[in-house]
């Protein structure tokens, strides 16, 4: 993994989106002295409003964002400005009704939302490159702007438009040769899909076959990928060597390949949203956080990781929690102090900025329920409150966290195709009925959890990111190593995790590891495939589990009482001779006969075997046997803290510390730390107790 240059701020930067033409009276002074107040220094405007930028066809109202840059600038606070490509003025809806986005063949997707076009049709594309253009070069040059976020969220739809059908075609051709080669590597003699031509190929939309399935969701990952990077481009031939281009990622959009898109671009930004209330608890157990929304402190993390791994670099958060997220029936705010922890959570994790949606909870439209920093009395209340103390607590960081590295115990393999590929076949169900259509997150979100359940930090690494390190260099710099459920590998590729562990490093393999190839085939070999050498253990049968199944431990390891076997169980069966060491069985008669978990030494390393998907518990105890001391192991905390950390250029260390509890708790400090976010220097010596208050959080640095 080559070392990037950074786009990152010097300091972190905070704000929120603001849409002065939201707003149901001129108020533009008020807004931005609040803003300076709650100790503001950005503000995302512009990327929601095609139609105000260009309300009839070729006609530009450009000045009336001025105001805004003016305003902000004045008052110190930067900008980055959007391209308003994902919203469809109506007027071009009506002139061009062939750039609706077709959800299904010859079906096109109403209008009446957002994101409803297919950005790869040219008439979209003349448009919007005129748009582009015009927008970007009145303000690009504005002192102001520091960025351009280039459209919004792209990725939610998949497009069944004839002309992408035809790209799609047309790109097949160019990698397989002859149909003959397709008809080969796909296996259509599958059900007599057998093509002699490639006009006889069908579209995607009655499409059983996961060859085809994974074919056509990398291709649409392709095209957002061309159409964020073709708007970066444009953006570029406007913009200042000190100003930065990004997009807005949701990491769940189904056309989305996080790792390319990002490379096209100068900064990773993102949208995590999140479950506030007991969701962010550490007092009992939660669900395994999924969906847009995570659920439960791991899942906040996990999302922050993600952001993370999409370039291995810090990340600017455009969009979070200020108060409901959702609609109108889902009214949750979040509980005084759980706005100061999400946003440090964030920022122990690689946050280099904070961002709001959004400034005022809004009179009108969709999300009028989604609340804002201010209520819709537009009178400053509690969250306001609160946002500003996050503020003043950035304005006394300052730039002591440039250069920033989180730290990370355990390394946790992403796979893009993966997921493309269980979101077609998903391997879970969901109590014995139908498909669970997470069933990849969920997996990678089980042995996540368990890191921090552990009391350790992950880092979440895609394959192409593992690959340029080598095994020696994957081995030394990340001693624990998680392949939660690599299904999709090349033969390279799963050789690189033999190689890691004999190169010294502790692999642990989760359930669907090397069972298919790059083309979603099961594989021709002995599951795991390059691994049960190794590892000392292999299977041929596989089940699911209807209802978390307990286990038992053998050889001293240390479980859990509340450890549990979910979802998944494969029956393990240990090499002769040489096979490997069972440390967890199956407490059920129709199971025990198979490990659950098993380990072996492996070369230099060790390679762990789990044949389950663990629950929070299980997942935990794995983490604790791989990982003997967490770098935040030192610190003694009550139940419900958290510790997470990094490394400052200086070698100094920050650390950030959650109480995720409505009840008070302690940490004991085992050297000298100053707080980070304190105006005068508060010392806590060696040994030092410190209470924490219910939902609470510290920043503290190494003296």
């Amino acid at each position: 993994m080559p070392s990037l240059p950074s786009a990152a701020p010097s300091r972190v930067l905070f704000g929120a989106a603001y849409y002065a033409e939201y707003q149901l009276t001129d108020r533009l002074d008020v807004d931005l002295d609040l803003m300076v107040e709650a100790g503001f220094t950005v503000i995302r405007v512009g990327e929601s409003v095609w139609s105000t930028w260009e309300p009839r066809d070729g006609e530009f109202d450009l000045d009336w964002l001025q105001p805004v840059l003016d305003g902000a600038h004045a008052r110190g606070i930067s900008v980055i400005l959007g391209t308003p490509t994902y919203a469809v003025p109506p007027w071009l809806q009506q002139s061009h009704p062939e750039i609706a986005a077709d959800v299904k063949t010859g079906q096109p997707h109403p209008w009446g939302s957002r994101q409803e076009v297919d950005y790869s049709h040219p008439a979209f594309l003349f448009h919007a490159e005129r748009v582009i253009r015009a927008v970007i070069a009145r303000y690009a040059e504005h002192p102001a702007v520091i960025g351009f976020q280039v459209d919004n969220e792209p990725g939610m739809l998949l497009f069944h438009n004839p002309g992408t059908f035809r790209r799609f075609v047309r790109g097949l051709q160019e990698q397989y040769g002859t149909v003959e080669e397709l008809n080969r590597q796909w296996g259509l003699v599958y059900w007599s899909h057998r093509i002699a031509d490639w006009s006889e190929l069908w579209t995607p939309d009655g499409n059983a076959q996961p060859q085809y399935d994974l074919a056509w969701r990398r291709f649409q990952a392709a095209v957002t990928t061309e159409f964020i990077a073709w708007q970066a481009d444009i953006v570029r031939e406007y913009s200042r060597p000190d100003q930065f281009v990004t997009t807005c990622i949701a990491y769940p959009r189904p056309a989305l390949d996080d790792e390319k898109l990002v490379a096209r671009l100068d900064i990773t930004a993102g949208n995590p949203y999140y479950g506030v209330q007991d969701h962010l608890s550490l007092d009992h157990a939660k669900e395994v956080p999924t969906s847009w929304t995570s659920t439960g402190v791991a899942g906040l993390f996990r999302q922050a990781d993600r952001m993370f791994s999409s370039n291995q670099q810090r990340f600017l958060v455009t969009e979070t929690n200020a108060w409901s997220i959702g609609g109108a029936t889902q009214n949750y705010p979040p509980y005084p102090g759980q706005l100061k922890q999400a946003a440090f959570a964030l920022i122990a994790r690689g946050a280099a900025q904070i961002e709001y949606w959004h400034w005022h909870t809004l009179h009108f439209g969709t999300e009028t329920y989604w609340g804002g920093v201010l209520p819709h009395s537009q009178v400053p209340g509690r969250v306001y409150r609160e946002v500003s103390e996050i503020g003043r607590a950035l304005k006394a960081v300052g730039e002591r966290l440039d250069g920033y590295e989180p730290d990370a115990d355990v390394a946790i393999l992403w796979s893009t195709d993966t997921r493309f590929a269980f979101d077609f076949t998903p391997p879970l169900n969901l109590g014995g009925r139908e498909a669970r259509p997470d069933s990849y997150q969920y997996i990678v979100d089980a042995f996540h959890a368990g890191v921090i359940g552990a009391g350790a930090q992950a880092r979440i690494l895609h394959l192409d990111q593992a690959s340029a390190l080598g095994a020696a260099g994957l081995a030394e710099r990340f001693p624990v190593l998680i392949a939660p459920a690599v299904y999709i590998a090349t033969d390279a590729e799963l050789q690189l995790l033999a190689d890691y562990a004999e190169a010294g490093g502790h692999l642990i393999v989760g359930v669907r590891t090397g069972y298919a190839d790059e083309e979603a085939r099961a594989r021709l070999a002995v599951a795991p495939d390059r691994l049960h050498g190794p590892a000392g253990v292999w299977y041929e049968e596989f089940s699911n589990l209807d209802a978390p199944v307990s286990v038992t431990a053998e050889g001293g390891f240390a479980l859990s009482d509340d450890a549990r076997a979910n979802d998944w169980a494969d029956g393990l069966v240990l090499s002769e001779p040489g096979g490997a060491d069972v440390l967890l069985r199956y407490a059920d008669p129709a199971f025990e006969r198979f490990p659950a978990v098993v380990t072996k030494a492996a070369g230099s390393g060790r390679i762990t075997t789990v044949g389950t998907v663990p629950n929070a518990a299980l997942a935990s105890d794995l983490v604790r046997f791989a990982v003997a001391e967490p770098v935040a192991a030192e610190w003694a905390r009550g139940a419900t803290v958290t510790i997470s950390s990094g490394l400052l250029p200086s070698g100094l260390r920050a650390w950030f510390v959650h109480n995720w509890s409505a009840r008070p708790s302690s940490i004991t400090v085992p050297r000298d730390v100053a707080d980070l976010t304190s105006t005068e220097p508060v010392r806590h010596p060696a040994g030092t107790v410190i209470s924490l208050e219910p939902w609470s959080s510290l920043a503290l640095v190494d003296e």
